[in-house]
């Protein structure tokens, strides 16, 4: 279905459908290099099922597929990340995007 020619690593996010054919996106806990079809443990962020919401599920390889990495390129973005990093829990990403929020409030004052 969504098979790609990229390799998948932890921490990739990825979009892709679950066993029973609900949309997901997250991102790559692990990976099951040693089963034939290649199994990678996916954290639900957002799916077409709440209850999938914030549980890590398996999914085969071959239905997943890496989302590109994006550059923050306003506020309403690195707000929206900083919700997305405290809704998955990751404080190290949290602290990166306040702190790169910051700078950009500081740079508009300066330019006010």
């Amino acid at each position: 279905m969504l098979s790609n020619n990229t390799i998948l690593q932890p921490g990739d996010w990825i979009k892709g459908e679950s066993w029973d054919g609900e949309l997901i996106i997250g991102y790559i806990e692990s990976l099951s290099p040693n089963i034939p079809e290649g199994l990678v443990k996916v954290t639900v962020v957002t799916s077409d099922n709440n209850e999938t919401i914030g549980k890590t599920i398996p999914v085969l390889s071959k239905r997943v597929k890496r989302l590109p990495v994006s550059n923050v390129t306003n506020k309403v973005q690195i707000e929206f990340l900083i919700d997305l990093a405290l809704s998955t829990g990751d404080k190290e990403w949290f602290k990166e995007l306040s702190s790169e929020l910051n700078a950009m409030k500081q740079l508009v004052n300066e330019m006010e």
